[in-house]
C-alpha cells in the first residue's frame, strides 16, 4: 500500500512539476501527516526534492534542476560570503588547492589574498577572477565551457589528475540528506567532486543552512569523506 502511494506521489510529481502537501493530500485522498511521512522517506531516497511547502520529483539528466550561476549567486549570497570569508583560515602560502564552480567557491575566490598559491579549478569564473592576482598560479580543468553554469566539462579529469597532488579541496553541494549524503544538481558537478574529494590530502565542505535535508539529482559522497565543514549553522545529526 505504502509503495504504492509512493509510486504514485512521484508520478504525479513528474506530471506536474511540483504539488504542495495539501494538494498531494487530495489527490490521494490521505491525511496530510501520511503525505508528510511519505514524502519524507522518499526525500531519503533521493527521488523528490522539498522546499517552500512544496514537493518535485528528481530527474537525472544532467542539467534538469540546475541553476544559472547568477540565481545561485543570489541565494543566500551574504550567507555565503561569510562562510568563504571563513575559509579563508585554512589556506597557507605554497598549498595546492583545488575549488570547484559554487557561488561560494566564487566568492572565495574573490576574497583570496595574492600570495603564492596554485588554485585548479572546473570554474570559468573564479578562474577570470583569479588571473588578476600576480602570484596565484590558475590551473584550469578545461575542456567544454558551459556558459551558463559557469563551468568547465573535461572527459579527461582522471588522466588530467593523476600526477597532481592537491593539498586541499574546498567545494560546496547542493544537499545533503539526513543520511549523510551529499548530493549536487549535476551529474558533471557531482563527478569531478567525488574525484577531488578522494584526490586531496584533505577537503573542506562550505554549506548555508538551506542545504541541509536536502537532496538532488546526483551523488557526491558520504559526508563523512570529508575533513572539515563550515556553515552558518550546526548540522543536524545524521540518522
Amino acid at each position: 500500500m505504502k509503495a504504492h502511494r509512493h509510486q504514485q506521489i512521484v508520478s504525479l510529481l513528474v506530471q506536474t512539476q511540483s504539488m504542495t502537501t495539501d494538494e498531494l493530500a487530495a489527490a490521494l485522498a490521505v491525511s496530510k501527516e501520511t503525505v508528510r511521512r511519505d514524502l519524507s522517506e522518499l526525500q531519503r531516497q533521493g527521488k523528490i526534492q522539498r522546499s517552500h511547502g512544496c514537493a518535485r520529483a528528481i530527474r537525472r539528466d544532467n542539467h534538469s534542476n540546475e541553476s544559472p550561476f547568477q540565481a545561485r549567486l543570489k541565494s543566500h549570497y551574504v550567507r555565503k560570503a561569510d562562510i568563504a570569508r571563513h575559509a579563508l583560515t585554512w589556506i597557507d602560502e605554497g598549498m595546492t588547492l583545488a575549488l570547484d564552480a559554487s557561488s561560494t567557491c566564487w566568492l572565495l575566490a574573490r576574497q583570496l589574498p595574492d600570495i603564492a598559491i596554485t588554485v585548479f579549478t572546473n570554474s570559468h569564473l573564479a578562474c577570470v577572477e583569479l588571473a588578476k592576482r600576480e602570484h596565484i598560479t590558475v590551473m584550469s580543468s578545461g575542456g567544454k565551457l558551459m556558459r551558463e553554469f559557469g563551468y568547465y566539462v573535461n572527459p579527461a579529469l582522471v588522466s588530467q589528475l593523476k600526477d597532481q597532488e592537491i593539498d586541499l579541496f574546498i567545494f560546496s553541494c547542493e544537499g545533503i540528506d539526513n543520511r549523510g549524503v551529499m548530493w549536487d544538481s549535476s551529474t558533471h558537478n557531482a563527478n569531478y567532486k567525488s574525484l577531488l574529494l578522494k584526490r586531496a590530502s584533505q577537503s573542506l565542505l562550505l554549506l548555508d543552512k538551506s542545504k541541509f535535508n536536502r537532496s538532488s539529482e546526483a551523488r557526491i559522497g558520504l559526508i563523512d569523506e570529508v575533513t572539515h565543514l563550515i556553515s552558518d549553522v550546526e548540522p543536524e545529526p545524521i540518522l
